[in-house]
């Protein structure tokens, strides 16, 4: 009774409305499982259904509105000649159904996750229906209450009476049973759908959908082959979200050309589909339970498309994978793939391979899981809260220097975040109900002697009192700035001849305590840095200097003082204290580590390369040294942790690329911090993108763990607030918002092209005065 109640208050609440009820996104199809004219027939692909009431009591209609992206409506009309577009007709943009029991309306959640309504074309052959997709974001909750409530519709206008007080026997009569709706895209093999989370396309439509041989960069002419394997070749349509089959015998090779550089080549006996050369860019994706193969083509404008090769067996996989990733590896490595160890390169293939499922949770307990935790979301959702006195005047595009926002430090011990601007820093109150709120302006970022600077990096430190800064014009000394003044007051030179390249706290949590040494490091040495030392800051006897060139590049602390120290070749090391040699040795994929951070407790450590993330489990399992983590005790030599490497699907960098124009280049990932809970989520950022992974998904072999919001500008820097995984604060070159992590959708079309000038945070500005005039 509690749906009947529902949607009683739909049909029966505010009769002023026309819509009763409403699916903001999805697709109509004319399907014709019998018919000669074609299988299905895509009516709109992008569209919303409603059910609205008509002038006549007792009616109601099922509408398809057809939606338009921005312009296409009036590009349209001039295709048509009108430049107006009112000539366009309502018929071309609306579809609507009288809800009749003679429609036969029903619903359906496939095995693939596709929620679809379907209904009868009346006007159609025997067995012809349309059937309305509904996008992936919509909610299992709104599906049944949309079915409902169009059930209500119809036994009131059959009983010419309303439904409020109909009972679910009642609304039974007009429910249609049929044993499964005909997919109006039948998958081509379920299990490689299910696997890979993609739509595949009939292959019989494949011919008319195939796509032109892309141009790429130009072929080499020669070079030593290391393999060339047979595999069916699928494209991934933007428009439909699907791979079309585009040739069922191509031939994949990959060539040694010289250099360190291999090149990959797809062609056909007719055609030369694609070439490239073997970069970290191509975002490849092994899965062996489906025999495919995932990744990304370019062409010479810099646009990308995502691509898919099926195997024939097991071996022929195996085969290019390992030419494949050889190439790629000697690339990025320039050390030849047959002289590192075995355990190496076992490491490096295991990492590209696709998250291994479990059998952990069924997908009715996940289903379960998601709608608690949208419930306990949704209990502490606030509404929004906008200046309505807010004009342009009022938002400081940039500085007359051109400075924007560049870094986000977020404090620990009170409530406060801090955002660099060029020499400025904007300082921000975290408020009660979870909002930023501008705070004072600290104008003049300068020496002790004066001198005016941009920081490059920042720290806050010692309860929060203090922020240490780093002027790049002066890479052997940092900065104290008090922040109850908002003046740096003290210059720490470190040594003479070492060089600061990053600086973190001394363990995970320090920044709570007044604790005053932090760790340091440069390109080649680790050390201990103590401001209260009376010269060089640099203590001497944890000094861990390197022979040969190491080039770190990030490093983290757990909340023992455990140190990871990640490096632009791509290794980690782990340390249990400073001053001796690393306890475990990670090697490298060969990428470049922008970023690192550690769980609290030491168990998990969190790398970031360009193009994706490294999740890297330090607990052993086995041996002698069972339940110790790499940071106490060596891991065996056969015995490396094994990489979970998080990135987006490759379909998803096709299209962030398409809507964006610029390659995927994250932010420092992080985790949430807090003292008493374990770490959840991980956050990071790429150009206008925000994405969150579910750790717990992660770890529970899901697919699809990873959401994202759009903004309208790249994001510059993301932390979390502390203390809590459900919000997060977002630095974007004139702007800073906290925003609600459940406003963060999975990616879908809509959600990857429509940016957003707002979110469920009032977003906080640096005003013309404040930047000028505010005293700190």
């Amino acid at each position: 009774m509690f749906m009947i109640k529902n949607v009683s208050k739909f049909l029966f609440g505010d009769s002023s409305k026309e819509s009763i009820i409403e699916v903001p996104q999805g697709q109509l199809y004319l399907v014709r499982p019998l018919s000669v004219k074609g299988y299905s027939e895509l009516i709109f692909k992008d569209a919303a259904a409603s059910i609205r009431r008509t002038g006549q009591e007792f009616q109601y209609q099922l509408v398809i509105q057809r939606a338009y992206e921005e312009g296409e409506e009036e590009l349209l009309a001039e295709e048509e000649g009108d430049a107006t577009g009112e000539g366009l007709s309502l018929e071309t943009d609306e579809k609507s159904f009288l809800l009749d029991q003679g429609l036969q309306f029903r619903s359906d959640i496939r095995e693939t996750g596709e929620k679809v309504f379907a209904w009868t074309d009346l006007s159609g052959d025997t067995g012809d229906l349309f059937e309305f997709v509904c996008d992936r974001s919509i909610q299992p909750a709104t599906i049944a209450a949309f079915e409902r409530a169009a059930l209500a519709c119809q036994y009131e206008r059959k009983y010419r009476r309303s439904g409020e007080d109909a009972t679910e026997e009642d609304l039974q009569e007009f429910e249609f049973e049929e044993e499964s709706i005909p997919s109006a895209s039948p998958i081509i093999d379920h299990a490689l759908t299910e696997s890979a989370k993609f739509n595949m396309a009939p292959q019989k439509d494949a011919g008319k959908d195939k796509q032109t041989a892309l141009p790429g960069a130009a072929k080499p002419k020669e070079g030593e082959l290391l393999v060339a394997v047979s595999a069916e070749l699928h494209f991934f349509d933007f428009t439909t979200g699907e791979f079309v089959l585009q040739e069922r015998s191509a031939i994949a090779t990959v060539t040694d050309i010289g250099g360190w550089n291999y090149w990959l080549q797809i062609s056909s006996e007719d055609k030369e589909w694609l070439g490239q050369p073997v970069v970290a860019e191509i975002n490849p994706v092994f899965n062996f339970e489906f025999l495919s193969f995932i990744f990304n083509h370019y062409s010479e404008d810099g646009s990308a498309y995502s691509w898919l090769l099926r195997f024939k067996d097991q071996n022929a996989l195996e085969k290019f994978q390992e030419s494949l990733m050889q190439g790629l590896w000697e690339h990025l490595n320039q050390i030849k793939w047959a002289k590192s160890k075995d355990t190496e390169r076992e490491y490096v293939l295991e990492a590209f391979q696709d998250l291994t499922m479990e059998d952990s949770e069924s997908a009715e307990a996940e289903e379960e899981e998601e709608e608690e935790e949208e419930e306990e979301e949704s209990a502490g959702e606030r509404s929004e809260h906008y200046d309505t006195d807010e004009s342009e005047d009022d938002v400081l595009e940039k500085d007359e220097d051109g400075n924007v926002n560049s870094q986000l430090a977020v404090g620990y011990k009170h409530d406060r975040s801090f955002v660099v601007r060029g020499s400025k820093i904007g300082v921000f109150k975290h408020t009660p109900d979870n909002h930023l709120q501008f705070s004072t302006n600290i104008s003049k970022v300068q020496t002790p002697k004066g001198k005016l600077f941009k920081p490059t990096k920042v720290m806050l430190h010692a309860e929060d009192r203090n922020l240490v800064l780093q002027n790049k014009e002066d890479p052997n000394s940092l900065y104290r700035m008090d922040l109850e003044y908002g003046k740096v007051v003290d210059e720490w030179k470190v040594h003479d001849d070492i060089p600061v390249t990053n600086f973190v706290p001394e363990t995970k949590f320090s920044q709570m305590t007044g604790e005053q040494t932090f760790v340091g490091h440069s390109k080649n040495a680790l050390f201990r840095i103590d401001p209260r030392l009376a010269d060089q800051k640099l203590v001497d006897s944890e000094l861990k200097q390197y022979v040969s060139k190491n080039d770190f590049s990030a490093a983290a602390t757990t909340e023992k003082g455990y140190l990871a120290v990640a490096s632009n070749k791509g290794d980690i090391r782990m340390f249990d204290r400073l001053g001796i040699n690393a306890k475990t040795h990670i090697p490298a994929l060969g990428d470049p580590i922008i970023g690192l951070d550690v769980s609290a407790d030491g168990r998990w450590l969190l790398a970031t390369t360009r193009t994706y993330l490294l999740l890297i489990d330090a607990l052993q399992k086995e041996g002698k040294n069972e339940g110790k983590l790499g940071f106490e005790k060596s891991f065996a030599k056969d015995a490396k942790p094994q990489p979970r490497r998080l990135a987006l699907t490759p379909s998803h960098v096709a299209q962030f690329q398409h809507e964006t124009k610029a390659p995927i280049s994250f932010t420092p990932a992080k985790f949430n911090a807090s003292l008493d809970k374990e770490e959840t989520t991980i956050v990071t950022a790429t150009g206008p993108f925000i994405v969150t992974w579910s750790v717990k998904k992660l770890l529970g072999g899901r697919k699809d763990p990873y959401s994202i919001k759009r903004y309208a500008e790249d994001v510059v820097a993301d932390n979390f607030k502390f203390g809590s995984d459900k919000n997060l604060i977002v630095a974007l070159p004139n702007e800073v918002d906290m925003v609600a992590r459940q406003a963060l959708r999975r990616p879908t079309r809509e959600s990857i092209a429509t940016p957003v000038r707002r979110s469920t945070a009032r977003r906080s500005y640096l005003s013309r005065n404040d930047i000028v005039n505010s005293p700190y």
